[in-house]
Parts: structure tokens; sequence; C-alpha cells
């Protein structure tokens, strides 16, 4: 069994004194290298201790030898188009998120800036953290199992006003959500 600890870390820019300190209790960077490398055996505990430090999902952390995933060989910078010095592996939006109350929104008709076909990756927060999705699009539950996505304009006393995507669509007022969910990542067809 391959583990990919090494480039799960080095996409998200981390050493490995970052992970070691990151690690509940911490522990050290030869630690961190050992376990990358497999000189040391990857227990379920690490794999646990590990997946919390670099914000993923454990079960990320190990994959079979035989695997296929998308690679990103190349970068835009300001010099222009630049190749990567090696391949690594491309990160999925719950990978570079983390799978912590991640909600998947998909697009079937364009409405505003939202295409077909679009798939908006959204993370739940509860009410208490609402002014931090202020002018932010999100997405709410409302009466009957339906619900609301838009731009949110306004928050009082625990109401919700969002405006819709797309021109000529009426503000809704949501009457003390559960929970919201803030878009993060768009996942776009070229």
């Amino acid at each position: 069994m391959i583990n990919r600890i090494r480039e799960i870390r080095r996409q998200k820019g981390l050493t490995l004194a970052d992970v070691a300190e990151r690690c509940q209790p911490a522990t050290t960077a030869q630690t961190i290298g050992r376990l990358e490398t497999g000189t040391r055996s990857l227990s379920l505990k690490w794999m646990n201790r590990i997946g919390a430090a670099l914000g993923i999902d454990p079960e990320l952390l190990v994959r079979a030898g035989d695997d296929s995933q998308a690679e990103v060989v190349a970068r835009l910078t300001t010099n222009g188009t630049e190749p990567m010095a090696a391949p690594v592996a491309a990160q999925l939006p719950d990978t570079l998120l983390g799978h912590e109350n991640l909600i998947a929104l998909t697009v079937e008709a364009s409405a505003g800036d939202w295409r077909a076909g679009d798939q908006v990756w959204l993370r739940r927060i509860d009410p208490p953290d609402l002014g931090r999705a202020l002018n932010r699009d999100v997405l709410a539950p409302r009466p009957g199992g339906r619900f609301a996505f838009g731009r949110m304009i306004d928050q009082r006393d625990g109401r919700l006003a969002l405006l819709p995507p797309g021109p000529g669509q009426r503000q809704l007022v949501i009457d003390r959500p559960a929970w919201i969910a803030v878009a993060e990542v768009l996942v776009r067809q070229l």
C-alpha cells in the first residue's frame, strides 16, 4: 500500500515540521518523514493524527499502487506557462478543502454568473457564524425540504435576505435557518 502523505503535504505547502507540529500530540519531523517514505508503518492511529493535521479525511492518505489520478503538469504564472519540476496529483475540491461540513450544489440551468454544468462546493456554517457569509453566495434550507441559493445581502434577528442569481429575481427572506452553506469552490467545465 502506497501512502499519499508527502503528496498531500506538498499540495498544501507544508513542511515535515509543520505537519509534525500540527499533530495532536505533536511529534517530530523525522517521524513524519519515516511515515511518508514507508520506513515506519502507517497505523490507523497515525492515519487519524496526520489526517487531522492536514485537515483531510484520513482515508485519503492511503491508496493502492495502481490508482490513476489526474496530474498537475504545468502552472500559469506571471512569467507565462511553466512546467512543474515533477508532476503532482491534482487536488479534488474535497481534498483541497477537507471533508468537514462540505456539501455540493449542481447547476442545471444557467442563472446569473452560474453556468449549466457548474458544481459549487459549499461549507455549512451554524447560525452564530452567519456574519461571515454577508455578500457571499449561500445555500439555505427552507421549509418542506426545499432550498434557496443566492447572495446573502442582509442578516438581522435570525432572518436572512438572499438575492437569487439572474436578472429579475425577487429577494428571498428566510427566517432562522438551521444552517447555511457558503460557496467556496466552483468546478466548471470549459
